[in-house]
């Protein structure tokens, strides 16, 4: 049987004395999209901080492919094959796509012989950032932007994807565009991902599974089918 993408078991983390997540535990599939739905507040960009190792937790641990980081850091999740797309994009708006991603590949140790293929296979995802790979970051649009951070992500050949609300400040066609052949990944290299998602309708067409945070915890996990009733989803809410 194949190890979970990520296993978390009883996190717990917060900020200033105020506990934000609490004995929160988590599996994510290999291989399978997981959405994850709350309120603002409610502590999801939270989790995906703690399990990419931006924030440590007070309690808890967590697994990826079946062995534990040799560190809670970027770095060893990075380097264990997780990587986050964060909310608000955060690329560096003086910068070229291109200088953008060679700054990405260059942190991640890829060698220079290698650099110009993982580029090649970020385009053939997302083809369209070829149109403005020459353009300072400052001066595209927020879907734009949005192409760059997750293909900055991608860069580093994933094998589980976590992504902050990527629909905030698009135009929900855009976000079909942009969410459908990150998606897709899941068939072609069998990569899990972790969708924290508002835009529930299009994130439900594409996940395997739901779970609904509410003030630091899960208080619902199941199919996404489960949720088609709309008073059951504003129930949650």
């Amino acid at each position: 049987m194949t190890a979970p993408a990520i296993q978390a078991t009883g996190l717990s983390a917060g900020f200033g004395g105020r506990e934000v997540l609490q004995d929160v535990s988590l599996t994510l599939k290999d291989g399978e999209i997981l959405c994850l739905i709350g309120h603002n507040g409610a502590g999801k960009s939270t989790l995906l901080r703690v399990l990419f190792g931006l924030h440590r937790p007070s309690a808890g641990s967590m697994t990826v492919f079946g062995q534990a980081p040799s560190q809670h850091s970027p770095a060893a999740l990075g380097a264990a094959g997780v990587a986050l797309v964060p909310e608000g994009r955060g690329v560096f708006p003086d910068l070229t796509v291109e200088e953008i991603f060679g700054l990405a590949l260059w942190s991640a140790g890829v060698p220079k012989s290698g650099q110009r293929e993982r580029i090649e296979e970020v385009l053939d995802v997302l083809p369209r950032i070829k149109e403005f790979r020459t353009r300072r970051a400052g001066t595209l649009s927020g879907g734009q932007q949005q192409m760059v951070s997750i293909g900055r992500a991608l860069l580093t050949r994933p094998k589980a994807l976590l992504l902050d609300e990527p629909s905030i400040g698009l135009a929900p066609k855009l976000f079909q565009d942009l969410i459908r052949p990150i998606a897709a990944l899941r068939e072609s290299r069998g990569m899990a991902i972790l969708l924290v998602e508002q835009n529930v309708r299009e994130a439900f067409a594409i996940s395997d599974r739901v779970l609904v945070m509410r003030s630091g915890r899960f208080i619902f996990e199941g199919a996404p089918s489960e949720l088609d009733d709309h008073a059951k989803l504003m129930e949650l809410f």
